[in-house]
């Protein structure tokens, strides 16, 4: 085939445009990209050579080996796993197939530190090359493909790149690096190890360079024909903790989750018994770009025998656990594994549920003995945990207790267990109100009984909460009890007098009640005198079984159909404005406005703002 140029797709240029305008810190993160992009082959090797042994030709060791040339400037990074056809390569080197590849865009662009360690977070690896070479070239031939279908790929990194066929004996791929002037400390091995030593200890292939030896005639260093592995060449996690290093750990985990920050918590444990694995699973301390996609792949890494099988094996792992990353090495599970046949396998559930325990543990610790760290983790992930409530019943209990919330006595961190530790004699549910902001929910009239008796209510602002709510019901024996919902009962609280007195205003107050049930037929279905008003006149509340209008809105934000049911009005006979109502001339407009700003109050909207305002202007003429 003659050589062809090909333009890139144009977010691969724009890539490659802030790839070698903008990054600058932490250059070295290159290598760990090729290094883990020719570990990624030989995995993908080795599994699809376990239906066809024929791919290992005649070369079944699989290895990575780093080389360079200091006269002619060029650093290699050569691997014998899958390689590429001239198809592949195009596809691959040319686009980028992975969403996300707008977000990156916008972080580099955006007011942030130009980090390199960005770039292996969105995909885009192979490209941090050019960081520091100002051409790279890609000798490869796809495992099973004859000697005469290699494939030469060459760019200098701008607005095109070059594909050739030519004569490549070895399956694999190797990346030649042309480095750019200023770049020589890439082109000294005790450079290359360090960076390798760093972040590429953990690859369970051996990565070869070739041994350096001192000339002592000539004072110098000298780059002999042997090679040697200068990784460990053993898999982090089948190592024994007391071996492993806190950096190690460390640098494990921003390799395989390219996170730029150390985890905030990780466990690694063997389980021996009915199913036998190792897993090493950490908690990362930021949430990711994508965390609320839950159409994206989550999960973590999947080996059998330490044989790499895939990335995001969701099966592994419940949905609202989708942050956690990791590794999962089962000894019990067959090599040839499919994610059709993970949805089945009881070795999985067994894996699934003793993992998602181990981070449930993890996340427990953090709760009672690192406050701090744990409030940090709430922050970012408690909306994605408390979708566990409706989704994991068998360890709901334990989510509950890890459960943190605003409340009318502090603005966070307020568990439920704090909640009853708090409660006052002789209350017996926990009372909360559901919000669009904290703001709505502070100032709800709803809580003004409670504020006044002292009262702790739970205030729910996160959109999950509604959907939350219709799971959890109660907790440590005590119901969890909406304030604006049904009529208010303090039950033993609220002392015989003002029960009386609240029975005697209802009765004296009946025929403006009457009237007002008339006047707001078509927007409410009862109208009665409430105790839970203090400074307010009236407020909005639905039946016990009924949708909040907190929901109410959510559906309606989401397109979805709300329930149509009519709430009630509740007024406070003892307010000024409610006490007008009686012999008012303007009794009916009264009404209206007294529910609109009873809907306004809760956060709700008018369907007819503009009569709304035409009320009150006549009532302030009037």
């Amino acid at each position: 085939m003659d050589k062809k140029t090909h333009s890139f797709q144009a977010e691969v240029k724009q890539v490659l445009h802030l790839v070698t305008h903008s990054l600058y810190s932490n250059k070295e993160i290159f290598l760990r990209e090729l290094v883990s992009n020719a570990s990624d082959a030989c995995d993908k090797l080795r599994f699809e050579a376990l239906d066809n042994a024929a791919l290992f030709e005649d070369a079944p060791n699989l290895e990575v080996r780093v080389s360079f040339d200091a006269e002619a400037r060029t650093l290699t990074i050569r691997d014998n796993g899958i390689g590429m056809s001239a198809d592949e390569a195009i596809a691959h080197l040319g686009t980028i197939a992975k969403s996300g590849t707008r977000e990156f865009m916008d972080k580099l662009e955006g007011d942030q530190k130009k980090d390199a360690s960005l770039i292996g977070q969105f995909g885009v690896g192979f490209y941090s090359g050019f960081i520091v070479a100002d051409r790279m070239t890609v000798e490869t031939r796809r495992a099973g493909l004859p000697a005469d279908q290699g494939v030469r790929w060459s760019s200098e990194g701008t607005g095109d790149f070059e594909v050739e066929t030519i004569n490549l004996p070895e399956r694999g791929t190797a990346v030649t690096l042309h480095l750019r002037e200023g770049e020589e400390e890439f082109l000294k091995t005790w450079r290359l190890k360090s960076v390798i030593s760093k972040y590429s200890d953990h690859i369970s292939l051996p990565i070869l360079m070739r041994k350096e030896e001192w000339n002592a005639e000539k004072a110098e260093s000298t780059v002999t024909d042997e090679w040697e592995t200068v990784n460990k060449a053993a898999a982090l996690w089948t190592r024994s903790k007391s071996e492993i290093t806190e950096e190690q750990y460390t640098e494990f985990y921003k390799q395989i989750s390219y996170d730029t920050e150390p985890p905030l918590a990780y466990t690694h444990n063997r389980v021996e018994g009915r199913s036998e694995y190792t897993q090493l699973l950490f908690i990362p301390a930021k949430a990711p770009f994508d965390l609320w996609n839950r159409d994206k792949r989550g999960g973590v890494k999947l080996y059998v025998k330490r044989v790499f099988i895939m990335d995001d094996a969701e099966a592994l792992m419940p949905v609202y656990l989708r942050f956690v990353k990791g590794v999962i090495d089962s000894a019990d599970l067959p090599l040839n594994v499919s994610r059709e046949l993970l949805q089945e396998s009881r070795d999985v559930k067994v894996i699934r549920e003793g993992s998602t325990k181990r981070v449930l543990a993890m996340l427990e610790d953090l709760a009672e003995n690192q406050a701090e760290k744990y409030a940090a983790f709430w922050k970012d992930f408690g909306s994605v945990l408390k979708e566990g409530v409706g989704e994991d019943h068998q360890n709901q209990e334990r989510l509950a207790k890890l459960l943190r919330f605003a409340s009318t006595h502090a603005d966070e961190g307020v568990s439920l267990a704090d909640y009853v530790s708090r409660m006052k004699e002789g209350q017996e549910p926990i009372y909360y109100i559901t919000a669009d902001t904290l703001a709505a929910a502070k100032n709800s009239p709803q809580l003004e009984i409670f504020r006044k008796k002292g009262i702790e209510v739970l205030l729910l602002t996160d959109r999950v909460d509604e959907w939350m709510l219709s799971h959890l019901f109660e907790f440590d024996g005590k119901q969890l009890q909406s304030v604006a919902k049904g009529a208010v009962d303090l039950g033993s609280l609220q002392d015989e007098e003002e029960k009386k007195k609240a029975e005697e205003v209802a009765t004296a107050f009946k025929p403006v009640l009457d009237r007002l049930k008339e006047s707001l037929k078509a927007r409410a279905k009862d109208v009665r005198v409430t105790t839970r008003l203090v400074d307010s006149p009236a407020c909005i509340v639905v039946e016990a079984g009924d949708v909040s209008g907190h929901l109410a809105r959510l559906l309606k934000q989401a397109g979805q159909q709300a329930p149509t049911g009519l709430p009630t009005l509740e007024v406070n006979a003892d307010h000024a404005l409610v006490k007008k109502l009686d012999g008012s001339a303007h009794f009916d407009d009264l009404a209206q406005v007294l529910f609109d700003q009873a809907v306004l109050a809760e956060g709700g909207h008018l369907e007819d703002p503009a009569a709304y305002v035409r009320r009150i202007n006549a009532l302030l003429v009037g």
